[in-house]
């Protein structure tokens, strides 16, 4: 054990040295984008020395206190919503007379959300448990969406989350179960769980089920640390016959680049097209009769504007929503105030804590606000109406029913 702290503190010191020194050591590794790599300024020093007391290869990060410099400011619950940041490239897709194109129009929303990521390699803050965070999203069309998300389950970690725009058909439901080792070099994180897409003006296709790649931190004892997207993940509709398989291709040492994708479109186990491309520039798909390539998303392009979220101003939220419950910390990191963000970061754990321990000792099990669990599936505890226009009026009434009433628009569900 101690040559791994000797080894791991000599890779702290190098670590230390390239965060100071210039030229070649600055540069990004070749082939990567800028903003998918970081380096730790003078200041934050290592993280390797923050973590060295913790690691062992092979272990659970779940547990692991991560220090704040490496945080993104926003919790999980939050970033979830990149996944829905273009949820217009499946509006109208039940209209498309074909399963094919109806399944390829679903793969493009769900390719179109990668892209969308924090500068460096960050991580958001932990959800704790009944943490809920909720937005409306308003779209050129003069239409809207709704968004909820919610801690259910501490350990293991859950968080699920609920999608929907009446106006546009649309609804996205699924559980993201994240789980996060430390690999020597690199730290990864498996992304378990699923997405689950339904065309409202489609029934007949059911849902649309898509799990989700795996991220890596590389180069935290050496190196410069990159962010990548890894390993297979699938998409599938069982009852029009299409599945996909998407690899996320991890960089090799001497060949490959970074951020690629690679997969084949099948029906009933015939190929009928193939993916290609970078997931942080552009994606295309080749159909396999009639050999036209064409491109599914590009970064540059006006599809990829991303549709601002509303959210309701911290002091009208409630205590456990989440801007407001991480409102310290967020405001210590953006100013750069690591003891401060520290400070901030342990309250909100001790209080969740010390309520896990008053749980315990009264016997109390929580019950999720928003979520129930159906079949081993966390679904919204909540039935959404046929028409469209009282599903509006029922999916605000449900998600702001407990907002408080001062300030804002003075009612319980936000404007329109």
């Amino acid at each position: 054990m101690m040559g791994l702290f000797n080894s791991i503190q000599g890779a702290a010191t190098s670590a230390r040295k390239r965060s100071s020194s210039a030229g070649e050591s600055e540069r990004a590794p070749e082939g990567s984008a800028p903003d998918d790599t970081s380096i730790l300024d003078e200041n934050e020093g290592s993280i390797i020395m923050s973590l060295i007391s913790q690691l062992r290869i092979g272990m659970d990060l779940q547990r692991v206190t991560f220090p704040t410099f490496v945080l993104e400011p926003r919790s999980m619950l939050e970033r979830i919503t990149d996944f829905m940041s273009h949820p217009e490239l499946v509006f109208g897709a039940e209209n498309e007379a074909n399963p094919e194109e109806r399944f390829i129009r679903v793969l493009q929303y769900y390719l179109s959300g990668w892209h969308i990521k924090p500068k460096g390699v960050k991580k958001p803050y932990n959800p704790v448990l009944g943490e809920f965070f909720r937005c409306r999203y308003d779209y050129t069309n003069g239409t809207q969406g709704f968004y909820i998300a919610e801690q259910v389950s501490h350990h293991p970690p859950v968080s699920a989350y609920y999608y929907v725009s009446p106006a546009n058909k649309i609804m996205i439901c699924g559980e993201l179960r994240p789980k996060s080792k430390f690999l020597g070099n690199s730290v990864s994180t498996t992304m378990e769980g699923e997405n689950r897409v339904t065309l409202m003006g489609k029934p007949e296709d059911g849902e649309y089920v898509i799990s989700m790649p795996n991220m890596y931190a590389r180069g935290i004892l050496f190196g410069r640390m990159v962010l990548e997207l890894g390993d297979l993940c699938t998409a599938k509709n069982t009852r029009t016959g299409m599945t996909a398989e998407v690899d996320f291709k991890t960089k090799g040492y001497f060949s490959g680049v970074y951020n690629a994708i690679a997969g084949k479109v099948k029906r009933n186990n015939a190929e009928i097209g193939d993916l290609s491309g970078q997931w942080n520039h552009a994606i295309y798909y080749k159909d396999a009769k009639t050999g036209n390539k064409r491109v599914l998303f590009d970064v540059t392009s006006e599809d990829a504007k991303v549709a601002p979220k509303f959210v309701f101003p911290e002091e009208e939220q409630e205590p456990n929503e989440s801007r407001r419950l991480w409102s310290k910390l967020t405001d210590a990191i953006n100013q750069k105030d690591m003891e401060a963000a520290t400070d901030a970061k342990n309250a909100v754990e001790d209080a969740q804590r010390e309520e896990a321990r008053k749980r315990e000792e009264s016997g109390v099990v929580h019950q999720p606000r928003f979520f129930i669990q159906r079949k081993g599936l966390w679904v919204p505890n909540f039935t959404l109406p046929t028409d469209p226009d009282a599903a509006i009026i029922a999916v605000q009434e449900w998600m702001w029913s407990g907002r408080p009433a001062s300030g804002g628009s003075g009612s319980n569900t936000p404007p329109k």
